[in-house]
Order: structure tokens, then C-alpha cells, then sequence
């Protein structure tokens, strides 16, 4: 258990590096013209937003299942695994979100251009929310398409960043699961995406840092408990004599 904690104390720590930074920096976020840079952030993002984030979810649970490679019986429970500490995040953030119902940047901004209180938005039903935010925007040619059709889907509260909960709960439980199989570009792929992901939404006007910091850090607790279950109920995560060897073999030519 110390060792996982271990490792997935160093993951959160190197997710963490970015919104603490620019929490600290005191950076506040302003809507600008279109960049390539900030599309590009934008397909980010829709990585982890509905539906295209089951799809990320089932393709990472299939490279899991194939790097770890668990017998049958194994490889589902794993999958359970998976499959519930993403949920029991999700279900996590949504609950903190209505308890401190924070307004999301963007909203704020709305207030200040647009004249639309932020207290009244929000007493809004999320589809009057939608309307509301299309109707005040449909003008506003110096904002580009997609941003205005995402802030029209995304009317929640900010706090804490269920994107980020997703992102970085993939990213640790690859730094919890993958680092005894030595599985390097994985994890450090991951790991960026992750941060790429955290990135997008303080860019594109979604959250603030501090919901991204919070979420980073319920993320390293789940996977934590999630990585121990792992172990404990699938066996040893550490690869068995031909896979170590394989792995021996590999370090060399990487």
C-alpha cells in the first residue's frame, strides 16, 4: 500500500505543477478571438466530454486490460475497478458542485458584458440556461462558434472540474497500475493529456484553478483506493517471470 501511495502522491504532485502555478500567478481568464491553439484545446477537451468521453473511457480500459494482462476472471474485476472509481468521481464532483455551487468563469464574464445576473442564470433550468447564453451570444462575432456552442452545453457550477476528475483519475491509475510494468510512454502520455485537459478548461472560460487543484486531489485519493482493490483483488501488479523478462529485454532498446 505505501509503495502505491507512493506513486500516486508523485502523480498528483506532477498534475498539480500547472494549476498551482498559474493559481499563484494570479491569472484571470478573459475571452479572446480565435487561435488555432485554442481549437486545438477545445478537441481536447471533447475527449472527456460526453460522448466522446465513454469512447476514451472504453479504449483506455482496453489498453489497461492488455498491458496488465490479468486472466479472465482478473481482467473484469479489474474492469469494475476501473469503471467505478471513474463513476464514484463523477457522482463525487456532481454532489460538491450543488452543495458550493460556484459560477463558472464564463457565467461571470456574462454578467459583467451581457447584463445577465449570475444568481438569476443559474435559477434558470440548464436548457433555458442554454437559451439564454445562445440568444445574449448570437452577436458576438468576435467569439468563435465553438466556444460559444460550448459554454451553451456546459451551464453548470465549476467547482470542483469533473473534465479534470476524468483526466487525471486515468492518468494516476495509469502511474498506479502501469509503473511496475514499466509501461513509461503510457504514463507520460497520459499524464500530459491530463494536464492538456485541465489546460482546455481554464482556456475555454469552464473553471478556475482551484477546481482543478481539488479535483486533482480527489482523483489521487480514488485512485489510490482503486489501485490497492486492484492489487488486492487481481493479485500482484508486478509481471510475472516471462512478462519481467520481456521487460528486462525492452528497457534497453527504450
Amino acid at each position: 500500500m505505501l509503495s502505491i501511495a507512493r506513486r500516486t502522491a508523485v502523480g498528483t504532485a506532477l498534475l498539480l505543477v500547472m494549476p498551482v502555478a498559474v493559481w499563484l500567478s494570479g491569472w484571470k481568464w478573459q475571452p479572446g478571438e480565435e487561435t488555432w491553439w485554442l481549437k486545438i484545446l477545445y478537441w481536447v477537451t471533447e475527449t472527456v466530454t460526453q460522448p466522446w468521453g465513454i469512447i476514451t473511457h472504453v479504449v483506455l480500459c482496453a489498453w489497461f486490460l492488455w498491458c496488465l494482462r490479468f486472466r479472465l476472471r482478473a481482467a473484469l474485476v479489474l474492469f469494475a475497478i476501473l469503471a467505478g472509481a471513474i463513476l464514484i468521481g463523477q457522482a463525487a464532483k456532481s454532489w460538491v458542485k450543488e452543495k458550493v455551487q460556484e459560477p463558472r468563469p464564463f457565467v461571470i464574464w456574462l454578467e459583467k458584458t451581457q447584463q445577465v445576473p449570475v444568481t438569476e442564470f443559474y435559477t434558470l433550468k440548464r436548457k433555458e440556461r442554454a437559451q439564454l447564453v445562445e440568444k445574449q451570444l448570437e452577436h458576438r462575432t468576435d467569439l468563435p462558434l465553438f466556444l460559444r456552442q460550448h459554454w451553451q452545453k456546459e451551464t453548470g457550477f465549476a467547482f470542483p472540474s469533473g473534465h479534470t476528475l476524468f483526466a487525471a483519475s486515468w492518468a494516476l491509475l495509469a502511474v498506479g497500475l502501469l509503473w511496475p510494468r514499466r509501461r513509461t510512454v503510457t504514463i507520460a502520455v497520459l499524464l500530459v493529456w491530463a494536464t492538456a485537459v485541465m489546460g482546455s478548461r481554464l482556456l475555454l472560460g469552464m473553471h478556475w484553478p482551484q477546481d482543478l487543484v481539488v479535483a486533482t486531489l480527489i482523483s489521487g485519493l480514488l485512485v489510490t483506493g482503486a489501485t490497492w482493490l486492484t492489487q488486492k483483488l487481481c493479485g500482484p501488479l508486478t509481471p510475472p517471470g516471462e512478462e519481467a523478462r520481456e521487460i528486462r529485454n525492452r528497457e534497453p532498446e527504450q
